[in-house]
């Protein structure tokens, strides 16, 4: 059934324009929901911190975080004339700008921090244009490399949840919280196995709930808090005063805005490879305008900064489920919980252990379809490998020392603190300077690299299939044209002594 639908919907566009039905769309939809939670409520709390404004408002703050990401993911994937991708992304508040909106709060408070939001939005709205021209710089070298740092710096993310979250807990990283995430991943992957197709897809959904069951039967789930508070709010708009225009804000938070753009075409351009659907110029453009409207709108009803949740993209390529009507009945559910805090609070009572094990396999999934994307890049006679090479070290350095960039000044710090962004921007100029602008002879091999990226199959070599223009055999070797020797292999990827004309002898 679902196979007969999705050829109707390819023939009437492209895949995610399949229609699952309102119960599977809402039923997927609240699984994305599940996935990126934790994630949206998370700038709020930090934020709101910092403010210094009482729990209650803090809970404010969360209820319009999860209201306005409802909207923006709506924009976003159901679209309208010139807003919205029409893409399965979801949308939520940006965790790039959560360091530059703690220091302004601390400076101007709530108000400096929307003030901020909307002038740099509004800036962003207006550069949009450029941005969508860029796509013809974002070849598979870039966007596999991209995809693969984004499903790699999601990996402290899971781990954290898996020990708990809280760092300061007790129990935090204790054998049974990284347990419960560990039972939560083998139930994803037993579940992924079922040869129903309805399990399958819902594994992870599913996992979350099985395993918040049995987390509730080991004393680890705490739904007592869940009947405090009122059940119904709707966002009172500049519920914390008016906004103010601070010029050193705004600037930060211009930073901010162009890392966000950065990343949110990475995430167009991999949930598009995923669906296998073509990105262009006009497809990005109108996704990263829906990105800008929703940002600017936002503070009006105490949100912040909007940008694609990559989370979510791991889920679109593990379940399968393309459709961007299923991340819409996503986004009218994060739109409920926004106006219905009793059920928010339902959701936050998941423990972390159990979306730490879920997370595993989700952010692993987008760092394999990063490989994937990789795997199609021709490295022969280029640079390319030095672009994946520099792009994902550099990309991994916040990863793996999130204070690397300390002592630098704030704006170095706002855009290298992301590993995407990192990644994103060093790919970008790699590709341009290596694959754009060629200085010198044409064809010619520019590094060790490109030469050590060839390596001719010995199995094949009486067929002679694999030489080209300009080789030539010295002394019983393989040789190109400028004199340097070509490395051989056998048929299992060993390198090989050979003389022409006699058996190879294997390392």
């Amino acid at each position: 059934m679902v196979k007969r639908t999705q050829t109707a919907a390819a023939a009437r566009g492209g895949p995610e324009d399949e229609r699952l039905g309102i119960g599977k769309s809402f039923t997927y939809g609240f699984q994305h929901v599940l996935t990126m939670y934790g994630g949206i409520i998370a700038p709020p709390l930090i934020i709101g911190g910092a403010a210094g404004v009482s729990p209650a408002e803090i809970g404010l703050l969360v209820a319009s975080c999860l209201f306005i990401g409802g909207l923006a993911t709506i924009l976003q994937s159901y679209g309208v004339p010139f807003f919205g991708s029409r893409l399965p992304l979801v949308q939520g508040t940006s965790f790039a700008g959560v360091a530059t909106m703690t220091a302004i709060v601390a400076d101007g408070g709530l108000p400096a921090v929307f003030g901020s939001v909307i002038a740099s939005s509004v800036l962003g709205l207006l550069i949009t244009p450029v941005f969508s021209r860029l796509v013809k710089y974002f070849p598979p070298v870039v966007t596999g490399t991209v995809i693969t740092v984004i499903g790699l710096s999601l990996m402290p993310v899971a781990a954290k949840w898996a020990m708990g979250n809280n760092d300061k807990a007790p129990d935090f990283g204790s054998v049974s919280n990284i347990g419960l995430a560990a039972l939560t991943l083998a139930i994803v992957l037993v579940l992924s196995k079922v040869a129903v197709p309805a399990i399958s897809r819902l594994s992870i959904l599913l996992s979350i709930v099985v395993g918040t069951v049995l987390a509730a039967l080991l004393g680890k789930a705490d739904f007592s808090e869940v009947g405090d508070g009122p059940i119904f709010a709707l966002p009172t708009p500049f519920s914390f005063g008016a906004p103010t225009f601070d010029i050193a804000a705004i600037v930060s938070m211009s930073i901010v805005v162009l890392v966000t753009l950065t990343e949110t075409t990475a995430d167009l351009l991999a949930v598009g490879e995923i669906v296998g659907t073509r990105v262009g110029r006009r497809r990005i453009g109108d996704g990263l305008r829906a990105d800008m409207a929703s940002s600017a709108i936002a503070p009006v009803f105490n949100g912040f900064t909007q940008s694609a949740f990559a989370q979510n993209v791991g889920l679109v390529a593990i379940t399968g489920v393309r459709s961007r009507f299923v991340v819409t009945a996503g986004g009218v559910v994060l739109l409920v919980l926004g106006m219905l805090p009793i059920l928010g609070r339902v959701v936050a009572a998941i423990p972390y252990p159990v979306l730490g094990g879920a997370g595993l396999v989700l952010f692993g999934t987008v760092a394999a379809s990063g490989i994937k994307t990789l795997s199609k890049v021709d490295y022969d006679g280029n640079l390319n490998l030095v672009i994946v090479a520099a792009s994902v070290g550099l990309g991994m350095v916040p990863i793996a020392i999130p204070d690397f960039y300390h002592h630098f000044p704030a704006w170095v710090g706002t855009i290298f603190h992301s590993g995407i962004s990192s990644a994103a921007l060093l790919a970008v100029v790699l590709n341009l300077v290596f694959n754009h602008l060629k200085p010198g002879k044409a064809g010619s091999d520019p590094s060790v690299f490109a030469t050590a990226t060839r390596v001719i199959d010995y199995s094949d070599l009486k067929a002679l299939s694999q030489l080209k223009n300009g080789d030539k055999i010295v002394d019983g070797k393989i040789v190109d044209a400028e004199g340097k020797p070509v490395p051989v292999q056998d048929a299992d990827g060993r390198p090989v002594h050979y003389r022409i004309g006699s058996e190879p002898e294997a390392h």
